[in-house]
């Protein structure tokens, strides 16, 4: 696990949360019906998550504060999304 900012053991679980949601998703939508999830976006009283699947069963998370611009939090995260999946 890498994160930026301040080590938080709350950002810890928020990520391994994301993680369980994401493979919960992937069951529930097969890929063939839906095709592959290129993002999940999930709105809490105290903040915005933004998970974002990468190559190797790896995944991203960007954690906003409420109030954040979302649609620039999902274009900034689809460039991190390339650039790491061009990296793995």
């Amino acid at each position: 696990m890498a994160e930026a900012g301040t080590p938080d053991e709350r950002h810890r679980l928020i990520a391994i949360y994301q993680g369980i949601v994401l493979s919960a998703a992937r069951r529930a939508l097969p890929s063939v019906v839906t095709g592959e999830i290129d993002h999940l976006v999930s709105r809490y009283d105290q903040g915005i998550v933004i998970l974002r699947p990468l190559r190797d069963e790896y995944y991203m998370v960007l954690s906003l504060q409420p109030g954040s611009d979302v649609p620039g939090g999902l274009r900034r995260s689809a460039d991190a999304q390339a650039r790491m999946n061009e990296a793995i």
